[in-house]
C-alpha cells in the first residue's frame, strides 16, 4: 500500500488496500475483534477505524486528508498486525467537570468530542457454545432499549428515572446503581441537570444463548443551569446483557468516550 505519509493508516490497522470494499472492511473488523475483550488495548481502535471506514462520508473525508501527516490515525505504530490504544474502564469520578452528574460505573473520563463524524458501525458476532441468532439479536435490541433509561435522567423526576432504569437491570447491577444513583440525587438538583440518551448504533460484540455483549454507540445531549444549550457527548457503551426468567437485562456496563 502506498501513501504519503509513514505513519500506519486506518487501513494498515485492518490489513486491508485503500480500495478494499465495505463487505471486505466489515469482515476485517469482526475477524480481528473477534477473540478481543472490550476492555483490551486493541479493542477501541479497531472500532474507531470501523467506525470511520464504514461511513462512506468519513471515510471520503479521511482519504481525502491521507496525504496530511496530521490525519486521524491510530495513537500507537502498528504493523499489519493490529496493535492500538483503548482507553481501560477505571472506577474513580471524574472531578474535573462542572458539575460532576456522572456515576463513575457508567460514565468514566468523558470529554467533548471535537469530531462531527457520525458514529456508524456495523455489527461483529462471535458466537461461543452455540449460541443462537434470535436469541443474540433479541438481547441487541435490548440492549438499545435499556442503555437509554441506564444513561439518562433529569433533575426534576430523579425517582422516575432511577426506577425505570433499574427496571432493565439484573438485581445484582441494580444494587451497584442505587449506590451511584445516590450521587445524582444529591447532585442534579443543584446543578439542575438533564441528561439524555440517543442510540446512534450498535453491534453484538460476542454471544452465548443466554449471555450476550453488545456494544452502543451513544449520544448524550447534556444541560444544567450553566448552559441551556445542549453539549453533545458522544459514547461508546459496552452492555453485558443477561437472560433472567426469559427476559435479557443489563448485567454489566462499560463505557468510553468515543475517539474523534
Amino acid at each position: 500500500m502506498s501513501r504519503v505519509s509513514d505513519a500506519p493508516t486506518w487501513y494498515d490497522l485492518l490489513d486491508l488496500p485503500r480500495d478494499a470494499s465495505t463487505e471486505e472492511i466489515r469482515a476485517a473488523w469482526k475477524g480481528h475483534i473477534a477473540d478481543l475483550e472490550p476492555g483490551d488495548r486493541r479493542f477501541d481502535a479497531l472500532n474507531r477505524a470501523a467506525k470511520v471506514l464504514l461511513d462512506p462520508a468519513s471515510r471520503a473525508a479521511y482519504d481525502a486528508g491521507l496525504g496530511d501527516e496530521t490525519a486521524d490515525e491510530p495513537d500507537e505504530p502498528v504493523a499489519p498486525v493490529v496493535e492500538e490504544d483503548a482507553p481501560a474502564p477505571v472506577t474513580t469520578p471524574d472531578t474535573d467537570r462542572e458539575p460532576r452528574t456522572v456515576p463513575t460505573w457508567l460514565l468514566v473520563g468523558l470529554g467533548i468530542v471535537a469530531a462531527v463524524l457520525l458514529a456508524v458501525t456495523a455489527w461483529a458476532w462471535t458466537r461461543e457454545d452455540g449460541g443462537a441468532d434470535e436469541a443474540a439479536r433479541a438481547a441487541q435490541t435490548a440492549a438499545e432499549a435499556a442503555v437509554v433509561p441506564v444513561l439518562s435522567y433529569d433533575y426534576e423526576h430523579l425517582e422516575e428515572d432511577r426506577k425505570a432504569a433499574k427496571a432493565e437491570m439484573t438485581g445484582k447491577y441494580g444494587a451497584e446503581y442505587d449506590k451511584f444513583f445516590a450521587l445524582i440525587e444529591q447532585n442534579a438538583p443543584e446543578t439542575q441537570t438533564k441528561v439524555g440518551a440517543e442510540v446512534v448504533s450498535s453491534g453484538i460484540v460476542r454471544a452465548t444463548e443466554d449471555r450476550v455483549q453488545v456494544l452502543v454507540f451513544v449520544d448524550r445531549p447534556t444541560t444544567n443551569k450553566l448552559s441551556a444549550e445542549p453539549t453533545v457527548y458522544k459514547d461508546q457503551a459496552t452492555l453485558s446483557m443477561q437472560l433472567v426468567d426469559g427476559v435479557w437485562l443489563v448485567d454489566d456496563m462499560v463505557t468510553s468516550p468515543v475517539q474523534g
